[in-house]
């Protein structure tokens, strides 16, 4: 089972690892917290951009092999200028919700599909979405309470992130590294890195898929994404990572059900 925030967080983080077990005959279920009616978009936010990501994130589902698509049904907490909580928020806002009762509502889902692994995010939440941040608190309660085996953090290996956006300052000033020093996890806590460069062709389609988050204003990522040449995706996008706590420090793994050797 992959947890995420809002449609569209499963064709950045996951979508490689998604169709790989798949492909291996797995039953893999997404399930989302929100359904993303606060994001940048050409339609104005509310009720029937959430609508509309969410028909997105069936068709991103269907290129991946998913089983199961569940929306918890939470508001989505959107996000300040500049980053936080935006104060603006829904009544039903994800940031809100009690994370006992939302765990519970998870928890219902992984022991209903008797889910042997579960993937939720780091405790930054990424880049520090507070939807992501409640996604990394819910779900590691939640597989507390059904009793979950494996549950996976999905990140980003912030070491060569972060090389990345210091050589793109060159070109774009007004990047600002600061901002990605504290995102994501360091190379050194990453237990699992995912070969996933045979499936970039349908984590492709799975970002494709979200059509109202790559169009319109040219700095939107999914939209930088897809204009990259495919040869350059497979290479960039070909490794998805995750943490998986209390392994030994080093562990270096390479399939989600993986477990390091005893001793």
């Amino acid at each position: 089972m992959f947890f995420h925030a809002h449609p569209d967080d499963e064709a950045l983080l996951t979508a490689g690892t998604m169709a790989m077990l798949a492909d291996e005959g797995h039953r893999v279920v997404l399930v989302v917290a929100t359904s993303g009616e606060r994001g940048q978009a050409d339609l104005a936010p509310g009720e029937a951009l959430g609508t509309a990501r969410i028909a997105e994130l069936y068709r991103s589902a269907a290129a991946l092999g998913c089983a199961r698509v569940v929306n918890l049904g939470y508001g989505d907490s959107g996000l300040a200028p500049g980053g936080g909580e935006a104060e603006d928020r829904p009544d039903n806002a994800f940031i809100d919700a009690d994370v006992e009762e939302a765990a519970g509502r998870l928890a219902a889902v992984l022991t209903e599909e008797g889910a042997e692994l579960l993937t939720t995010y780091d405790p930054a939440g990424g880049y520090g979405h507070p939807d992501h941040v409640q996604v990394h608190r819910v779900g590691g309660r939640a597989a507390e309470i059904a009793g979950t085996p494996i549950v996976l953090e999905a990140t980003v290996d912030r070491d060569p992130l972060l090389k990345g956006i210091r050589l793109a300052r060159r070109f774009y000033p007004q990047l600002d590294v600061r901002a990605f020093e504290r995102a994501y996890s360091p190379g050194e806590a990453i237990t699992h890195r995912v070969n996933v460069r045979r499936f970039a062709r349908r984590k492709r389609a799975s970002m494709a898929a979200h059509a109202s988050q790559a169009t319109g204003a040219d700095t939107r990522t999914l939209g930088v994404m897809l204009k990259i040449p495919r040869p350059i995706y497979r290479l960039v996008f070909g490794t998805e990572w995750y943490v998986r706590r209390g392994l030994p420090p080093g562990t270096r793994l390479r399939h989600p059900f993986e477990l390091p050797p005893r001793g």
